[in-house]
């Protein structure tokens, strides 16, 4: 019997092969290893039943071409070296017979249902969602923009100035990070390629049929993969504050800005977001003047900043005699709360004016009797943000100042990238010309996107949170536009 070890690089996975029988056993650290397990396994555990020391050695030159390069002898060890792929390398990765992503996308395999066994049509699907990857992703601008990072960062003076080194290092990781996701999905699909001409070669049905669950799973995961894609933005990973204010136009608008409120708490539940209420004006007869919620959940504001804009409702008013039609306006803003804690605005406490005062409420046994809602305004800039849901003065203002600096360094976002009309500095500031749907009741029943078109004829659900494919079709618009980018 003649033993074969092979050693992946850096220690992070060992395999023992054994001729006559060829078992083999592997362990990996997923956590660390930048390399798919999954893809790599499906061919390693496999006992593959032979005799010929031929087949082995046919079998090491093959994996000589996929993973590496080996250095073997009978009864004695193999070691592997695995290559480390730069992006242009991977740009480029293929098949032992040459197949590339860009050619099976090339050669048009018709792309049947996911439960078919059918592997080309299994490898198009997934080639066509790398390629959908690659264009949100803007492919060609994040790899000129990583190569800029990488001349910073070699810089011998980059670190005299710690906070712009430390901004550069951590856009270059997450880059990287980002690239090196795709790349590696990319040579996994390459890789089942090869492992199942093999298997078909070798007559092996049992690793043909496992490769051919991988490619399916594999298949299923491409879509994950691309609505990441979607979210790939620097604050998308963020919670966030959605605020809504009512439009003027009385009780109607007010009770438009409370369902509107109602409905981003159901979406937010739905996705399993944690929601909390910071501020909350009631209005006078129904609904609210104005509210803001904090949404806490990972890529919530990368969703929820879809919705930023003017909501427009099209109903017989309740309030109103005369059953006449009444169109009402709410304005919505969705501010990021950065993740890491920094802040982009240093708040000096001299441009800060703290005012206390009676929280508002239904009244009676619940009324608040002291003086703890807190509204906190930013002189240089005049933005204001109220507080008053909490239980005492000092955790309104803590609450108070959260949203104000999230506002100010939303306004700083705003001036540096030059994109104003999105990132939104207040909401006072959002024009009445800026709608984005119109949520129409009587006298028919639809809810329509403005911006993308998209439309559904069950307004009721969608006023119960079922905003998704709203939101999911802005962001595959606002991302696909450009088809040649890749």
């Amino acid at each position: 019997m003649s033993s074969f070890i092979i050693r992946r690089s850096r220690g992070r996975s060992l395999l023992l092969w054994k001729t006559h029988g060829f078992k083999i056993t592997t362990s990996f650290s997923p956590s660390t290893d930048s390399l798919s397990a999954s893809g790599f396994s499906s061919f390693l555990t496999r006992s593959f039943k032979t005799t010929s020391f031929g087949f082995v050695s046919g079998k090491i030159s093959h994996l000589n071409q996929k993973f590496g390069n080996f250095v073997c002898s009978v009864n004695g060890s193999v070691s592997m070296t695995r290559r480390p792929l730069s992006s242009e390398a991977v740009a480029v990765a293929a098949t032992c017979d040459g197949l590339t992503v860009e050619r099976i996308i090339a050669n048009q395999w018709p792309i049947l249902d996911e439960n078919e066994s059918d592997w080309k049509s299994h490898a198009a699907a997934i080639a066509q969602s790398i390629q959908v990857i690659k264009r949100r992703l803007q492919w060609k601008k994040l790899l000129v923009r990583l190569k800029v990072l990488s001349a910073e960062l070699n810089k011998p003076d980059l670190w005299d100035d710690p906070v712009r080194a430390g901004k550069i290092s951590r856009e270059h990781g997450s880059l990287t990070g980002k690239m090196k996701g795709v790349m590696t999905f990319e040579r996994e699909l390459l890789e089942h390629i090869d492992m199942l001409k093999l298997a078909k070669e070798e007559n092996d049905s049992e690793l043909e049929s496992e490769t051919l669950k991988a490619l399916m799973d594999m298949r299923r995961v491409s879509k994950e993969k691309e609505l990441e894609a979607l979210l790939s933005g620097e604050n998308d990973r963020c919670s966030c504050y959605i605020e809504v204010q009512a439009g003027v136009g009385g009780t109607d608008c007010n009770d438009w800005a409370s369902m509107v409120m109602q409905m981003y708490k159901a979406w937010a539940q739905r996705r399993k977001f944690s929601v909390t209420v910071v501020d909350e004006m009631p209005a006078e007869l129904a609904g609210i003047k104005r509210a803001t919620i904090k949404v806490n959940g990972e890529y919530a504001y990368g969703y929820a900043k879809a919705e930023v804009g003017v909501h427009r409702l099209v109903r017989i008013s309740p309030f109103a005699s005369g059953k006449k039609r009444h169109t009402s306006f709410a304005a919505v803003a969705v501010i990021p709360i950065l993740g890491d804690g920094s802040t982009r605005v240093q708040i000096n406490d001299s441009d800060l004016r703290i005012e206390r005062f009676r929280s508002g409420g239904a009244g009676g046994q619940h009324a608040n009797t002291t003086d703890s809602a807190v509204r906190i305004t930013h002189i240089p800039t005049s933005i204001t943000a109220t507080c008053q849901n909490e239980r005492s003065q000092h955790m309104n203002k803590a609450s108070a100042m959260a949203v104000l600096q999230s506002r100010l360094d939303q306004l700083e976002m705003a001036r540096q990238t030059a994109m104003n009309a999105q990132h939104t500095q207040s909401l006072t500031e959002i024009s009445w010309g800026n709608q984005i749907r119109t949520y129409v009741l009587q006298p028919y029943r639809m809810v329509k996107d403005l911006r993308t078109n998209y439309e559904v004829s069950d307004p009721d659900s969608v006023l119960e949170g079922d905003l998704d494919g709203f939101i999911l079709s802005f962001l595959s618009s606002s991302l696909d536009k450009d088809d040649t980018e890749h």
